[in-house]
């Protein structure tokens, strides 16, 4: 495990370079992006310490807004505070934004990405391999043999897929379990205090102008405010303000963007981007992807001292633990969640498994060329499943 005194110096400009990257190339939603920042910048490269992505990832799991932006945010912030913050988040959005904004000009030029349904049926197995992976390698090497821990990890993932949704108030629960068991307070201890989540509401705007792109904005504010976890929580969030109630996309529209989610690299709520292109344009895109992902810069900006300043506190350390536990089963058991909606058939459940053993056996396959292999297979495989 990483110590402070072990950690390689790196500069603002590396880190950044690295969310560019993972920005452009990573796939497989937020399990698997969570579990590559783990394994490069913990495990190969030494830059980050064990304890300091614990941290990042509770506050990323108890705090509203996408899952894997928050850690990334918080990460930059570790040794270059706001300015690294700052770059780090821009660094990592960007990229699989410019990508959705390009397949937005083309959907709405073209009338529709009829080569998507295909291509979705492929890289949707593959994905649900590097989710799984990513999954294993997070529970093994922050979860270690702690039976309290596997408990809390067994409960959660049970409830996700019970369930089919992330349940905040179960991670700060199990991080008070874990503390009650191993500090065994007086309940005099404030510690707790110290890393409550802020206070969402003090920070989504309050807008009542009723032109198109300000409910752009205030819609979207809210699902980056007020939805928890992962692209699996805000899917629902989307559809019900989309379709639902403000009827600006058809269910085969969303149905669309969900697919553009999932074939292009980065966070997966950069849909954000494409929904918003659909609606408006290009101001609606800027719109919709800067409202997204601004409450959860601000949350994490402000409560990423406190984290920091009691992060050894010995309760706050079992409380972080404990959290961490309960949003890797949440993470594992999405996998599952998602699995049963993507794996309809026989040949989907056989790439998804390929993909798996192949990750398994061959810890060094780049994740772009197994999408790549996939999005190919699919769009052979997809067409003689049509016709079947």
């Amino acid at each position: 495990m990483n110590t402070e005194a072990d950690l390689v110096k790196y500069s603002l400009w590396n880190m950044t370079r690295y969310f560019l990257r993972l920005g452009a190339l990573g796939f497989g939603g937020p399990v698997a992006l969570v579990g590559f920042m783990h394994r490069d910048l913990v495990d190969e490269r030494g830059w980050i310490s064990e304890s300091d992505y614990r941290e990042g990832l509770a506050l990323a799991q108890i705090a509203p807004g996408p899952l894997a932006a928050q850690l990334a945010i918080y990460l930059g912030f570790v040794h270059y505070r706001v300015l690294g913050a700052t770059a780090v988040g821009l660094a990592f959005v960007l990229p699989s934004f410019l990508m959705v904004l390009g397949l937005g000009m083309a959907y709405t030029s073209y009338g529709g990405l009829p080569w998507m349904q295909a291509v979705f049926y492929g890289v949707g197995s593959a994905v649900l391999g590097i989710m799984a992976i990513g999954a294993h390698k997070l529970s093994t090497k922050s979860i270690g043999k702690d039976k309290l821990l596997w408990a809390i990890f067994a409960v959660l993932a049970a409830v996700t897929i019970i369930t089919q949704s992330e349940i905040v108030w179960l991670f700060i629960a199990a991080g008070v379990v874990v503390w009650l068991v191993r500090c065994k307070p007086n309940f005099s201890n404030r510690a707790l205090a110290l890393v409550a989540p802020v206070d969402a509401a003090q920070l989504a705007p309050v807008l009542a102008d009723p032109g198109l792109l300000i409910q752009i904005g205030v819609f979207f504010a809210k699902a980056g405010t007020f939805v928890f976890g992962s692209g699996l929580a805000i899917v629902p969030f989307l559809y019900g303000g989309t379709v639902t109630e403000h009827q600006w996309l058809t269910d085969r529209q969303f149905v669309d963007a969900v697919a553009v989610a999932m074939v292009t690299p980065g966070p997966v709520v950069i849909t954000t981007g494409f929904i918003g292109y659909l609606v408006a344009g290009f101001s609606g895109a800027c719109m919709a992807a800067a409202a997204t992902f601004l409450p959860c810069y601000l949350i994490t900006i402000i409560a990423a001292p406190h984290f920091k300043k009691w992060g050894k506190n010995t309760s706050v350390i079992a409380f972080v633990d404990g959290i961490t536990a309960a949003a890797i089963g949440a993470i594992a058991g999405s996998v599952v969640v998602i699995a049963q909606r993507t794996l309809t058939d026989i040949p989907a459940a056989a790439l998804a498994i390929g993909a798996t053993a192949l990750l398994w056996k061959f810890k060094k396959i780049p994740e772009p060329v197994l999408v790549i292999g996939a999005a190919l297979l699919g769009m052979l495989v997809y067409p003689w499943m049509r016709h079947a």
